[in-house]
């Protein structure tokens, strides 16, 4: 005699908080929704260099998203970040999704899943080159924060780059972040710890890497006190703690890092100096598997400097161009960059 087997549907944790969402009447929901579009033009002239390459990276980003918000606290949204580079035949040349949870409650916020990268924006380029946000707009992890408007905020997060699998390597960051204020002064931290472990073929015999960097630094911030809308300038302290676990011991160069941004009206300055020992040994092996942040900063002696105007600037738009010039290697190199951002959401009626 045969027996007829009943199986429970299997729900994912996204379906489910949905679905409670949907089903609780007695609260205040809304159907939200947004739409990014950023469009980048990136020229990088560095002929003769032993370190960058010359090329340029241009495209056109759109990253639309909707989704219920509860209370005017909890959010969840489903959406993707769809990249076409100019001069491509295809329509699209890759695809990031978007789906993450957000709690909102100010000082705290909390966010887990897919989500947009502009939680890091505050990050050195050091930490996270330019290019980074053209090419890896998303993290995949958690971002915990507490932040106070005027005093500073602190922040943790966990941002997972690839799953292992046998041909692909497992690859995640821990980082943290936070800044005090008090009166013109401030003091911050940046610091992450990227490890690089190898596929899971057994015939592929790739050492795990482990890449830190750190920077303290304390700042004055004029910004308002002149007659230049923004006057900031900050010395800090770098440490870059480098491990090919399969052979050498922890390499730990330090330096220091002194950035200064002017801004008056629609014109900005930012200059950033680096003086000490070279970071990202394990680059001609493992290349931007094990490294973000800007490569020039490997040279030991680097100033970059930056001269930008933005043509359109508002909350829902900016348009801005930035002639940089890059003094590394005995030589100074040429960039120039053109974004265009535009970011626009609200209830859907």
């Amino acid at each position: 005699m045969s027996r007829t087997l009943f199986r429970l549907p299997v729900i994912s944790p996204l379906s489910t908080i949905l679905l409670l969402l949907l089903s609780a009447p007695a609260f205040s929901q809304e159907v939200v929704w947004e739409v990014g579009l950023r469009s980048f033009f990136d020229n990088l002239e560095f002929a003769g260099s032993q370190i960058q390459l010359s090329q340029t990276m241009a495209g056109v980003r759109l990253a639309p998203a909707t989704g219920l918000e509860l209370e005017g606290k909890h959010r969840i949204m489903v959406g993707a970040d769809a990249l076409h580079e100019w001069g491509s035949s295809k329509a699209i040349d890759g695809v990031e999704p978007i789906a993450y949870y957000e709690f909102d409650a100010r000082p705290f916020r909390f966010l887990a899943g897919a989500f947009p990268r502009k939680v890091l924006e505050h990050y050195p380029r050091m930490f996270f080159a330019d290019s980074i946000l053209n090419y890896r707009p998303t993290l995949n992890g958690i971002f915990w924060e507490y932040a106070l408007p005027e005093k500073g905020f602190a922040n943790v997060w966990l941002d997972w780059t690839s799953r292992q699998s046998r041909s692909s390597h497992e690859a995640f960051f821990m980082g943290w972040s936070g800044r005090y204020n008090r009166g013109i002064l401030s003091l911050q931290h940046f610091g992450y710890m990227f490890h690089l472990a190898p596929t899971s073929d057994p015939d592929a015999h790739v050492p795990v890497h482990d890449n830190g960097l750190m920077l303290t630094s304390v700042g004055v911030d004029l910004s308002g006190r002149t007659g230049l809308d923004r006057l900031e300038t900050d010395l800090g302290w770098t440490l870059s703690l480098e491990r090919n676990r399969g052979a050498d011991s922890w390499y730990a160069p330090q330096g220091l890092l002194w950035e200064t941004r002017i801004a008056y009206r629609r014109f900005e300055l930012f200059n950033s100096f680096y003086k000490g020992g070279r970071m990202q040994k394990y680059y001609p092996e493992r290349g931007n598997m094990l490294y973000h942040g800007d490569r020039l900063y490997s040279a030991g002696l680097y100033n970059r400097l930056d001269l930008g105007i933005h043509f359109i600037r508002s909350k829902a738009a900016d348009v801005r161009l930035t002639y940089a010039l890059h003094f590394a290697e005995g030589k100074v190199f040429h960039r120039q960059m053109l974004h265009a951002t535009f970011n626009i959401g609200g209830v859907k009626e």
